[in-house]
């Protein structure tokens, strides 16, 4: 498998290793080195799968060169200094072409010769294509897209000529896996077409299906210093643009949401927003920041709220038919959601064949935010109660990763020789 991340938090990547682990598979995940450290082969060795850390190539006196142009550019037609290098996208290739693929050639021959080469998300799918043609052109290839890359938050906002440029690679890349995974029938309805392929397996991003007795604490609370009684909404996850940070902080302030504080966990490009909001005297104390907790125990921290909260911004097509990590979390912690009425979480939290499993809500609109969160905890502590377990009911019985995998490991079965 290759990840262009150091492979510490990436909860997909981790529980597809180990879920193709257990089937009997021998698995390798090549990530990058991670900041701050040396810049050297680093190799760590899990239960059930090995993790293969690849240093960045040294590619900064390229880059430079080939941002100059776009720099005097930007200049040229902002003399006033907005909106700065993203301008003409040729930072963007020059990232791309000395980064990207020079990391993807060298975790490639780093990897030697295997039966698949599994490439996570775009910047993954080149060094699975490299490592096939390098270690004999005979292995197959597997493109698992967690996000509609090419409408993604880190592509939104740049040129058209350089979107169309990364729009043609990753069709001609496509073109040359033998298998296609993305995270939801969403993205696979968008991407099947788009790619020219007829079979997109869909593996949800879920959580581990919960066993036993849901034990609930007083974690938030505890740590954002939450008087007791008061009503907690939950934001985790990545904070970032588009993510709906400062419309559910606005929400906050609508009628009947007096006595209920916000907190926030996670980290990310955001956070410093998140802060100031916290600061900010009209809120009178009830935003919280909390600093980002260990993957396996997001559930646990979950499950001490009274209502989780995800309103996801129509930033991108990606966000828009997005089914979010968080969500399932939720639900394997027993906690209603309140979700923008967008497809993807329209079809899971309305329409659960057992009744919904929260609300709804217009995420730009913090009035209709605020609407949603009152209605789950305005319900008296039996309705909550309800309502809490047919979440986490949902978890056990559909939205887990024991389910969601087992889609993963019959396609690894059908890759094998006579398959």
């Amino acid at each position: 498998m290759f990840v262009r991340n150091d492979v510490l938090v990436d909860a997909r990547v981790l529980k597809e290793a180990r879920s193709l682990g257990e089937a009997g598979h021998d698995v390798t995940i090549f990530g990058i080195t991670r900041p701050g450290t040396p810049q050297v082969v680093e190799r760590e060795q899990r239960e059930g799968f090995a993790i293969v850390r690849v240093p960045m190539p040294r590619w900064n006196r390229w880059w430079r060169w080939f941002r100059a142009p776009s720099r005097l550019w930007s200049r040229i037609r902002h003399p006033r200094g907005a909106p700065g290098s993203r301008m003409d996208g040729l930072d963007w290739l020059a990232m791309w072409r000395f980064g990207n693929l020079g990391w993807a050639r060298a975790a490639a021959r780093e990897a030697g010769p295997a039966d698949v080469y599994h490439g996570h998300d775009l910047t993954g799918l080149p060094a699975a294509i490299f490592g096939r043609d390098m270690h004999g052109g005979t292995a197959r290839v597997v493109y698992d897209s967690h996000e509609l890359f090419i409408t993604s938050g880190a592509v939104v906002g740049r040129p058209g000529w350089a979107v169309a440029w990364l729009a043609r690679r990753e069709r001609d890349w496509a073109a040359e896996a033998d298998a296609l995974v993305t995270v939801s029938h969403g993205y696979a309805a968008e991407l099947g077409p788009r790619l020219g392929k007829d079979e997109v397996v869909v593996v949800h991003n879920c959580p581990p299906r919960p066993i036993g007795e849901l034990v609930r604490s007083d974690a938030i609370r505890e740590a954002a210093g939450i008087p007791p009684g008061a009503p907690i909404v939950l934001y985790h996850g990545g904070l970032r643009p588009g993510r709906g940070v400062r419309q559910l902080a606005e929400a906050m302030l609508e009628p009947g949401l007096e006595a209920a504080h916000l907190a926030f966990l996670g980290f990310g490009p955001s956070r410093g927003e998140a802060e100031g909001l916290a600061g900010e005297p009209r809120f009178g104390g009830r935003i919280h920041v909390v600093g980002p907790v260990p993957p396996l125990d997001v559930v646990s921290w979950v499950a001490s709220v009274d209502v989780a909260a995800m309103p996801i911004q129509a930033h991108s097509q990606s966000y828009y038919l997005s089914t979010p990590n968080k969500m399932f979390e939720a639900f394997a912690a027993g906690v209603p959601v309140v979700a923008s009425d967008f497809p993807g979480m329209r079809g899971i939290v309305a329409e659960d064949p057992k009744r919904p499993l929260g609300e709804l809500c217009d995420p730009a609109d913090p009035a209709s935010i605020g609407l949603a969160i009152r209605k789950i905890v305005e319900l008296s502590p039996d309705a909550w109660a309800t309502l809490a377990a047919r979440c986490r009911q949902a978890a056990v019985e559909r939205w887990n990763w024991e389910t969601e995998s087992a889609r993963l490991v019959e396609l690894y079965r059908r890759l094998e020789p006579g398959g």
